[in-house]
């Protein structure tokens, strides 16, 4: 038995003691979550990445794409002139060009013409008019139970201080050393703020965790597991339901981050009896960028849950302006400020796509692109010394992969340069993010030949 000053990190069932207060390994890089190009860098001469396919690729992507059911919904995205390959899709999702048009009209047709009025006229009810739709949409939840409001770590911080304060007697929270960043900081700042234990599970980099992993380190002082449905590096899926099934034998709650899964990866969240779900909606759900994040609350839960940030929204009646809070019933009492209506505007063009296009179609369309990742990475990287760090099972891979090589945080800085855009992850990982609806074939065969490219000599001149 762990004391209050302690935790206990488990890998593949094996437990070790590591103190409560060690923050996760950092790796040895310090870079940007991203290849930022400085300004004053004046932009590389651009190879040409049509000439540079090999053959094989090209014809591979050319036919994948005749054959793709979705390739038509390519040109509903506004164009990115000088963009050869955008690969970074599972950070921020393509605009339409709906959303352009909606942006556009938005000032003159509401907010000009109806002024506050449109609070009474739509504004007031969005955040759960829109957490319904990405329930019904992506993640298999009924009405009543998602709002959108709020950033990721806000929300995150809500719900998991709220599931926290609803196990009383328990003092340990779950939670894993390769999740991201925001996720173990708002654990940590949780743990202090209430004198408990973070359990730290430390899972294969390259996978994730499983449902042993949880099994090895929950118990009856477990008062809440966090961990993400699909890691934010390697790209693994976790079984949702399984480990749910876990986290509730031991009388724990289990709050997930949907963050990489909605909007490419179907969810269940119903069917697998999730207690709680947070996730952002500026990557595969197109609401752009400081989209807000939306929450899911299990109906039976709702009414036995405190949320901690305790605002004039959430309240049972914010006109009365009473003297003090009641929380208002269902859902809404999640709310804590005023909706972010202008940063909901674009979620709705997406949303009403992906119901177009239905998710079974655009889980296809992904698993598609991430294997023909693998495989051309596998034929015409790995000769240069890069590595597939993802899982190679279409089953436990979400829509990203991630390729290693300890050059990669100056080739994805020239990428950039070359208008091919990856995303860096310390210390050594080049995520390629592909969006479904927008991303082509032969833009990725395109983008991964210029890959190649650059690690022949980053930096130098192109070759004729």
């Amino acid at each position: 038995m762990t004391t209050p000053s302690s935790a206990t990190a488990a890998h593949g069932g094996a437990s070790a003691a590591a103190d409560a207060t060690d923050r996760p390994a950092v790796p040895e890089s310090t870079a940007p979550a991203t290849a930022v190009v400085p300004e004053t860098v004046a932009p590389a001469a651009a190879p040409d990445a049509v000439a540079l396919t090999p053959p094989d690729l090209a014809e591979r992507a050319a036919a994948l794409d005749a054959a793709d059911p979705l390739a038509h919904y390519r040109d509903r995205f506004a164009p990115s002139p000088g963009l050869v390959a955008y690969l970074d899709g599972n950070s921020l999702g393509r605009p339409l060009r709906a959303t352009r048009d909606r942006l556009a009209g938005f000032v003159d047709d509401v907010w000009a013409s109806r002024l506050i009025r449109a609070w009474d006229e739509g504004w007031m009810d969005a955040p759960t008019e829109l957490g319904d739709a990405i329930g019904r949409v992506t993640l298999g939840a009924a009405a009543g139970q998602t709002v959108v409001a709020d950033s990721t770590t806000v929300m995150l911080y809500k719900l998991a201080r709220a599931a926290v304060g609803a196990r009383p007697g328990r003092d340990e929270i779950v939670a894993d050393t390769e999740n991201f960043p925001t996720d173990r900081f708002v654990l940590e700042g949780i743990a202090a703020e209430r004198g408990m234990t973070i359990r730290w599970i430390r899972p294969d980099p390259a996978l994730g965790v499983t449902a042993d992993d949880v099994a090895g380190v929950v118990s009856e002082r477990t008062a809440l597991v966090l961990l993400s449905h699909v890691a934010f590096r390697s790209a693994f899926i976790a079984d949702m339901p399984a480990i749910t099934r876990v986290v509730h034998d031991a009388g724990g709650l289990v709050l997930w981050d949907l963050c990489h899964s909605v909007g490419a990866v179907p969810v269940e969240l119903d069917a697998c009896g999730v207690d709680l779900a947070v996730g952002c909606t500026y990557k595969f759900l197109g609401g752009g960028p400081g989209a807000p994040a939306f929450g899911y609350v299990a109906r039976e839960l709702q009414a036995g849950l405190r949320q901690p940030v305790q605002g004039w929204m959430g309240a049972a009646d914010p006109f009365a302006m009473g003297p003090a809070y009641e929380p208002a019933p269902g859902i809404r009492r999640f709310i804590s400020g005023t909706p972010p209506v202008v940063g909901m505007l674009a979620l709705r063009d997406m949303l009403a796509l992906l119901e177009e296009t239905g998710m079974p179609a655009v889980r296809a369309k992904s698993v598609a692109l991430t294997r023909f990742v693998i495989e051309a990475a596998d034929q015409h990287l790995s000769p240069h010394g890069v590595r597939v760090a993802s899982p190679r099972d279409a089953a436990v891979r979400g829509s990203h992969v991630t390729l290693e090589h300890p050059r990669f945080r100056e080739v994805t800085a020239l990428l950039w340069r070359w208008g091919v855009v990856p995303d860096f992850r310390p210390p050594a990982g080049m995520r390629i993010g592909l969006s479904p609806l927008s991303t082509s074939f032969t833009e990725v065969a395109r983008g991964l030949a210029l890959v190649a490219e650059a690690l022949r000599d980053p930096g130098a001149a192109p070759r004729q």
